[in-house]
């Protein structure tokens, strides 16, 4: 560990203050040591302390750059990378591998999580990582197999099952942009972990003020784990920013919250209004692709979130629909082609039927809308047995 003394005036936001020049027991700030993100934090370090001693090494770059409080807009981050994924493997066979790494997750997150519900700071990050590696595994062989299980959501534990599902949302959006398997991996970690912060807040209702601390608190978390990637506690911070400066904990505006920051945010915020009670707010999916184009270029990045809703399309996988003819099925895969023309399976009483929309025709073949978009009330698994 590298500290390097810094006098108050020539902080940064992105700096991680390891150490102060008075007792911490002093200080209003609830860890010892903590990133420099906002402005209130550096009002109090003004007010209390000549210098500070910060940890280099968990440092953000533009932290260090000892240039402007506020980080300088950086050039356009590049949407899409150059990796190219082999075929998919069949839905069938790894929706089975699916169900189990799901079920693995859930009871992952009860036990690494239990812990900082009754005070700690730290998580054990090699099961965290263990599971993530499996998730982007299937992932790259078939992203349709984890989408189709996730929409049956765990009831038991809301907040851990929105965490796998964000991450699964983080993953298969990665995939879809050719990003590198790490990227997809960091991802998937990011996505488990951004919200883990909310483990430390006081429990029943709180003001918003109180909720958004959360951000800072996983952070925190996050960057005392020995383990992860170093920069992971530094991206946890990221999705709640917009683009338009509007977000929090610092305000951040357009490239300064970079690719994943942008992906993040993007993601979590489709599922938080996609999701059910009490999980979000429970749109549909037409809805829930209006209201986050109504952000475009506002609260999220334009030509990600458009690559975004590409990705997902207009009917995602695991919608319930009903087909011009009035049979009900279940979207199994997109057509990224033809949005509104995926892959349906028919729930008809006693057998299963796939039927590519795109390659039929006719009025009986046409999608004519979304059912409600609860759980399903019934395992994925029993469309393929």
């Amino acid at each position: 560990m590298y500290r390097k003394a810094v006098y108050v005036s020539d902080l940064q936001f992105g700096m991680y203050i390891a150490e102060l020049d008075r007792p911490w027991t002093e200080t209003p700030f609830m860890f010892q040591g903590f990133y420099l993100s906002t402005e209130r934090q550096l009002q109090a370090l003004r007010q209390l302390c000549r210098r500070v001693f910060v940890d280099v090494a968990r440092s953000w770059p533009e932290g260090l750059a000892g240039e402007a409080l506020q980080p300088a807009p950086t050039p356009g981050f590049q949407l899409r990378g150059t990796t190219a994924y082999p075929g998919q493997t069949a839905l069938g066979g790894e929706i089975q591998v699916a169900a189990g790494l799901c079920a693995q997750t859930m009871k992952m997150l009860r036990e690494a999580f239990a812990p900082l519900a009754s005070g700690s700071t730290r998580l054990n990050a090699a099961p965290v990582q263990e599971s993530v590696k499996g998730l982007a595994a299937s992932v790259v062989r078939n992203p349709d197999a984890l989408l189709l299980l996730s929409k049956m959501r765990d009831t038991s534990v809301a907040a851990h099952a929105r965490a796998l599902q964000v991450c699964i949302y983080m993953m298969v959006f990665a995939r879809f942009l050719q990003l590198e398997r790490d990227q997809i991996e960091l991802l998937g970690l990011l996505g488990l972990l951004q919200d883990v912060g909310k483990l430390r807040l006081p429990d029943g209702p709180l003001e918003d003020e109180v909720v958004k601390k959360h951000v800072e608190l996983s952070a925190h978390i996050l960057g005392v784990t020995s383990g992860l990637p170093p920069k992971l506690a530094s991206l946890a911070l990221l999705h709640h920013e917009r683009q338009d400066g509007s977000g929090y904990p610092r305000g951040l505006k357009g490239y300064q919250i970079g690719l994943n920051g942008s992906i993040a945010a993007i993601c979590d915020r489709y599922d938080e209004l996609l999701a059910p009670r009490p999980y979000g707010y429970g749109h549909a999916p037409s809805a829930t692709v209006k209201a986050l184009l109504d952000e475009r270029g506002t609260a999220f990045h334009g030509p990600l979130l458009e690559e975004f809703i590409r990705c997902v399309g207009s009917f995602p996988v695991g919608t319930l629909v009903e087909l011009g003819s009035g049979e009900i099925g279940v979207v199994i895969a997109e057509n990224l082609t033809q949005r509104l023309k995926p892959k349906v399976m028919l729930l008809r009483d006693g057998a299963r039927k796939v039927v590519d929309l795109a390659a039929k025709g006719g009025e009986a073949y046409r999608l004519r809308r979304a059912l409600d978009q609860g759980a399903l009330q019934f395992d994925p698994r029993s469309l393929f047995a």
